[in-house]
Protein backbone atom coordinates (compact mmCIF):
# COMPACT_ATOMS: atom_id res chain seq x y z
CA UNK A 1 0.00 0.00 0.00
CA UNK A 2 1.19 3.74 -0.44
CA UNK A 3 1.22 5.83 2.28
CA UNK A 4 -2.59 7.26 1.82
CA UNK A 5 -4.20 3.74 1.75
CA UNK A 6 -1.84 2.77 5.05
CA UNK A 7 -3.11 5.83 6.54
CA UNK A 8 -7.03 4.62 5.93
CA UNK A 9 -6.08 1.06 6.68
CA UNK A 10 -5.18 2.10 10.05
CA UNK A 11 -7.80 4.75 10.91
CA UNK A 12 -10.31 1.32 9.81
CA UNK A 13 -8.43 -0.59 11.61
CA UNK A 14 -9.02 1.23 14.75
CA UNK A 15 -12.51 2.26 14.33
CA UNK A 16 -13.65 -1.39 12.56
CA UNK A 17 -11.22 -3.89 14.73
CA UNK A 18 -9.59 -5.09 11.24
CA UNK A 19 -9.69 -4.26 7.22
CA UNK A 20 -11.80 -6.67 6.12
CA UNK A 21 -15.01 -7.20 3.85
CA UNK A 22 -15.48 -4.35 1.36
CA UNK A 23 -12.68 -2.00 2.55
CA UNK A 24 -9.77 -3.93 1.26
CA UNK A 25 -11.42 -3.14 -2.42
CA UNK A 26 -12.16 0.27 -1.53
CA UNK A 27 -8.64 0.68 -0.58
CA UNK A 28 -7.80 0.25 -4.04
CA UNK A 29 -9.26 3.95 -4.22
CA UNK A 30 -8.69 5.77 -1.34
CA UNK A 31 -10.53 8.68 -1.50
CA UNK A 32 -13.51 6.71 -2.31
CA UNK A 33 -12.63 4.69 0.63
CA UNK A 34 -12.70 7.68 2.68
CA UNK A 35 -15.67 8.89 1.83
CA UNK A 36 -17.28 5.15 1.60
CA UNK A 37 -15.93 4.46 5.27
CA UNK A 38 -16.96 7.78 6.38
CA UNK A 39 -20.92 7.24 5.26
CA UNK A 40 -21.12 3.88 6.32
CA UNK A 41 -19.73 4.87 9.64
CA UNK A 42 -22.86 7.56 9.81
CA UNK A 43 -25.17 4.83 8.77
CA UNK A 44 -24.34 2.51 11.62
CA UNK A 45 -23.64 4.02 14.31
CA UNK A 46 -25.19 8.12 13.92
CA UNK A 47 -27.89 8.43 12.07
CA UNK A 48 -31.12 9.15 13.70
CA UNK A 49 -32.46 5.43 13.56
CA UNK A 50 -32.68 3.44 16.28
CA UNK A 51 -30.18 0.40 16.39
CA UNK A 52 -32.29 -1.96 15.21
CA UNK A 53 -33.73 -0.31 12.41
CA UNK A 54 -30.48 0.22 11.22
CA UNK A 55 -29.45 -3.37 10.86
CA UNK A 56 -33.05 -3.74 8.87
CA UNK A 57 -32.14 -1.52 6.56
CA UNK A 58 -28.71 -3.42 6.11
CA UNK A 59 -30.42 -6.88 6.16
CA UNK A 60 -32.95 -5.58 3.27
CA UNK A 61 -30.55 -3.69 0.99
CA UNK A 62 -28.07 -7.24 1.34
CA UNK A 63 -31.30 -9.19 0.08
CA UNK A 64 -32.20 -7.29 -2.35
CA UNK A 65 -28.97 -7.17 -3.72
CA UNK A 66 -28.09 -10.67 -2.93
CA UNK A 67 -25.05 -9.87 -0.49
CA UNK A 68 -24.35 -12.88 1.47
CA UNK A 69 -20.83 -11.20 3.09
CA UNK A 70 -22.99 -8.57 4.59
CA UNK A 71 -25.98 -10.61 5.24
CA UNK A 72 -23.70 -12.81 7.51
CA UNK A 73 -21.99 -10.30 9.10
CA UNK A 74 -24.99 -8.48 10.41
CA UNK A 75 -28.42 -11.25 10.70
CA UNK A 76 -27.33 -12.20 14.48
CA UNK A 77 -26.77 -8.24 15.31
CA UNK A 78 -30.36 -7.48 13.68
CA UNK A 79 -31.78 -10.42 15.78
CA UNK A 80 -29.87 -9.26 19.08
CA UNK A 81 -30.91 -5.67 18.35
CA UNK A 82 -34.68 -6.32 18.11
CA UNK A 83 -35.73 -7.78 14.66
CA UNK A 84 -37.88 -10.53 14.97
CA UNK A 85 -35.99 -13.63 13.65
CA UNK A 86 -39.33 -14.73 11.90
CA UNK A 87 -39.16 -11.04 10.20
CA UNK A 88 -35.29 -11.96 9.46
CA UNK A 89 -36.62 -15.48 7.93
CA UNK A 90 -38.72 -13.82 5.59
CA UNK A 91 -36.77 -11.46 4.40
CA UNK A 92 -34.14 -14.18 3.90
CA UNK A 93 -36.63 -16.09 1.87
CA UNK A 94 -37.85 -12.94 -0.01
CA UNK A 95 -41.59 -13.31 1.79
CA UNK A 96 -43.66 -10.48 3.30
CA UNK A 97 -42.05 -9.43 6.89
CA UNK A 98 -44.41 -9.02 9.27
CA UNK A 99 -43.91 -6.63 13.01
CA UNK A 100 -45.92 -6.09 15.46
CA UNK A 101 -44.96 -2.99 16.39
CA UNK A 102 -46.30 -0.02 14.02
CA UNK A 103 -43.45 1.71 13.61
CA UNK A 104 -41.35 -0.94 12.58
CA UNK A 105 -43.97 -2.24 10.41
CA UNK A 106 -44.36 1.29 9.15
CA UNK A 107 -40.55 1.79 8.16
CA UNK A 108 -40.52 -1.98 6.78
CA UNK A 109 -42.90 -1.04 4.34
CA UNK A 110 -41.11 2.38 3.61
CA UNK A 111 -38.55 0.44 2.81
CA UNK A 112 -39.82 -2.18 0.79
CA UNK A 113 -41.11 -0.13 -1.52
CA UNK A 114 -38.39 1.73 -2.49
CA UNK A 115 -36.35 -1.12 -2.60
CA UNK A 116 -39.04 -3.05 -5.03
CA UNK A 117 -40.68 -0.70 -7.01
CA UNK A 118 -38.31 2.17 -6.98
CA UNK A 119 -41.07 4.52 -5.84
CA UNK A 120 -42.50 4.41 -2.23
CA UNK A 121 -46.59 5.52 -2.66
CA UNK A 122 -47.88 8.84 -0.51
CA UNK A 123 -50.00 6.49 1.74
CA UNK A 124 -46.33 4.60 2.57
CA UNK A 125 -44.38 7.75 2.58
CA UNK A 126 -47.12 9.40 5.07
CA UNK A 127 -47.31 6.38 7.51
CA UNK A 128 -43.94 6.88 7.63
CA UNK A 129 -43.08 10.11 8.26
CA UNK A 130 -45.69 9.98 10.95
CA UNK A 131 -43.09 7.57 13.07
CA UNK A 132 -39.67 8.91 11.72
CA UNK A 133 -40.19 13.02 10.94
CA UNK A 134 -37.83 14.33 7.46
CA UNK A 135 -34.63 13.91 8.82
CA UNK A 136 -35.49 9.82 9.90
CA UNK A 137 -36.50 9.49 6.36
CA UNK A 138 -33.51 11.40 4.49
CA UNK A 139 -31.33 9.08 7.15
CA UNK A 140 -33.36 5.94 6.00
CA UNK A 141 -32.66 6.34 2.36
CA UNK A 142 -29.31 7.47 3.06
CA UNK A 143 -28.59 3.88 5.02
CA UNK A 144 -30.20 2.35 2.18
CA UNK A 145 -28.38 3.92 -0.57
CA UNK A 146 -25.18 3.16 1.55
CA UNK A 147 -25.77 -0.81 2.21
CA UNK A 148 -26.97 -0.72 -1.79
CA UNK A 149 -23.83 0.64 -2.74
CA UNK A 150 -21.99 -2.18 -0.25
CA UNK A 151 -23.96 -5.21 -1.80
CA UNK A 152 -22.71 -4.10 -5.44
CA UNK A 153 -19.16 -3.75 -4.30
CA UNK A 154 -19.17 -7.48 -2.42
CA UNK A 155 -20.89 -9.01 -5.29
CA UNK A 156 -18.29 -7.46 -7.93
CA UNK A 157 -15.61 -8.17 -6.31
CA UNK A 158 -16.56 -11.12 -4.89
CA UNK A 159 -15.75 -10.48 -1.35
CA UNK A 160 -15.50 -13.60 1.06
CA UNK A 161 -18.11 -15.80 1.06
CA UNK A 162 -17.46 -17.05 4.19
CA UNK A 163 -17.05 -20.75 3.47
CA UNK A 164 -17.24 -21.78 6.79
CA UNK A 165 -21.39 -20.09 7.16
CA UNK A 166 -24.61 -21.86 4.89
CA UNK A 167 -25.40 -19.62 2.47
CA UNK A 168 -28.20 -17.62 3.56
CA UNK A 169 -30.50 -17.20 0.63
CA UNK A 170 -32.33 -20.08 -1.24
CA UNK A 171 -32.20 -18.59 -4.79
CA UNK A 172 -28.42 -17.75 -4.48
CA UNK A 173 -25.11 -19.89 -4.57
CA UNK A 174 -21.28 -18.48 -4.76
CA UNK A 175 -22.18 -15.54 -6.82
CA UNK A 176 -25.18 -16.47 -9.23
CA UNK A 177 -28.28 -17.08 -8.82
CA UNK A 178 -29.98 -20.75 -9.28
CA UNK A 179 -33.58 -22.14 -9.28
CA UNK A 180 -34.91 -22.93 -5.58
CA UNK A 181 -33.69 -26.60 -4.67
CA UNK A 182 -30.15 -26.01 -7.28
CA UNK A 183 -27.11 -25.56 -5.40
CA UNK A 184 -25.27 -26.69 -2.21
CA UNK A 185 -23.49 -25.15 0.22
CA UNK A 186 -20.10 -26.78 -0.91
CA UNK A 187 -20.56 -25.24 -4.26
CA UNK A 188 -20.75 -21.97 -2.32
CA UNK A 189 -17.81 -22.57 -0.62
CA UNK A 190 -15.15 -23.80 -3.89
CA UNK A 191 -12.54 -21.15 -4.15
CA UNK A 192 -11.49 -18.20 -2.43
CA UNK A 193 -14.23 -15.95 -3.30
CA UNK A 194 -12.84 -12.69 -4.14
CA UNK A 195 -11.82 -11.16 -7.41
CA UNK A 196 -7.96 -9.11 -7.28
Amino acid sequence: MNPRQKELAGRIAGRRGAVRGPFRVWLHSPEMCERAESLGAFARFDCSLPKHLRELTLLMAARNWDAQYSWNAHVHQAIEAGIPEAAVKAIAEKREAHFEDEADAAFYAFCREILEDHFVSDETFARAHAHFGSRGLVDTIGALGNFTMLGMCLNTFQVDLQPDREPPFPDIRGYARVAPGEGTAEEAADGDGARP
